[in-house]
């Protein structure tokens, strides 16, 4: 199972804090799975669809819980689109007819309104719905588990809704907006609008807001293993660019020692110069400090290197 139906498992379990919660949450689902259709007489029906079981179950309940009626949980074939493409699947499908208090529950929602003695349906976020931040949350839950998505952490962070419409999309960017620290972006793609977030921190607090508790401790500990291996790698790769240094370095004394000892030989160096050259040709891969501890008296760091350049300098 993917990360992002996981995700949607465990946000299917939260249970909403306050009542008004419980209808922001719906009014959420519903403006991006539902369908209206009309029943005749003036009489609205609405139809719930997702492909996530558990999702179904959850609004179900909530519907039963908030409204006091009873539905019917049904499945079928459905197509999503999924990278450009049409993909069969199995979709589950609640269906809220006139007598269930359809017109109810869209007027309540938020998406059904009167102006000037007639109805309209509205196309954004009811405002008068996500007044409280319990509310915003519940609100983006529901959303999320509609049509978001957000991909397995291990291979990066992005987490999308998709929605059918620009006034949506612009009044959910406004909503995650309100959040501390918390912002997105929106991209057309297609007939769809994708409000997204690429950042970790990001992806990982509008987990958390959700309710994902379980999704936001593992993006955690996979930044936390990711953060580990980079410093591992970054302490590699400068071992390894200290090592080839030292090589390098120690090279260029070999050489020295080489010449010297070619032209003028080194019994006839200075004995503190002759010591440090024999102590080099014999010991050729160890370090500065442990040549120091092998003089006679011990030397230092810059007295080793003092004695080493002098007769780089003595070669040239």
């Amino acid at each position: 199972m993917s990360f992002a139906q996981d995700t949607k498992n465990e946000l299917s379990r939260v249970e909403p804090e306050k009542k008004c919660c419980t209808l922001a949450e719906i009014a959420g689902f519903i403006r991006v799975a539902g369908s209206i259709m009309l029943a005749g007489f003036g009489k609205f029906k609405i139809r719930l669809q997702t492909e996530n079981p558990a999702v179904a179950r959850h609004y179900k309940k909530l519907m039963q819980d908030y409204f006091d009626i009873e539905t019917n949980l049904e499945y079928g074939e459905g197509y999503s689109v999924k990278k450009d493409k049409k993909e069969k699947n199995i979709s589950y499908i609640i269906n809220i007819n006139p007598d269930n208090k359809s017109e109810q529950i869209l007027r309540e929602c938020g998406i059904l309104l009167v102006k000037e003695g007639s109805n309209y349906f509205t196309d954004g976020i009811y405002q008068g719905i996500v007044k409280n931040k319990c509310c915003k949350k519940a609100y983006l839950r529901g959303m999320f588990l509609a049509s978001g998505t957000v991909i397995d952490p291990a291979k990066g962070y992005d987490l999308e809704f998709v929605v059918s419409t620009s006034d949506l999309a612009k009044d959910l960017k406004k909503l995650i907006g309100s959040f501390v620290d918390l912002d997105c972006k929106i991209q057309e793609r297609g007939k769809k609008y994708v409000v997204y977030m690429k950042k970790a921190d990001y992806v990982q607090d509008t987990l958390a807001l959700m309710g994902a508790n379980t999704k936001y401790l593992e993006i955690q500990n996979i930044r936390i293993l990711k953060s580990m291996k980079n410093k591992a790698s970054h302490t590699l790769n400068c071992d390894m660019a200290n090592n080839d240094r030292m090589i390098e370095a120690i090279e260029k004394q070999l050489r020295a020692i080489r010449i010297v000892d070619e032209k003028i030989g080194l019994s006839n160096l200075p004995y503190s110069l002759y010591e440090i050259a024999k102590l080099r040709m014999d010991n050729p891969l160890i370090s500065i400090e442990a040549l120091g501890e092998l003089c006679n008296p011990k030397l230092s760091k810059s007295g080793v290197n003092n004695r080493l350049r002098k007769i780089q300098e003595l070669a040239k």
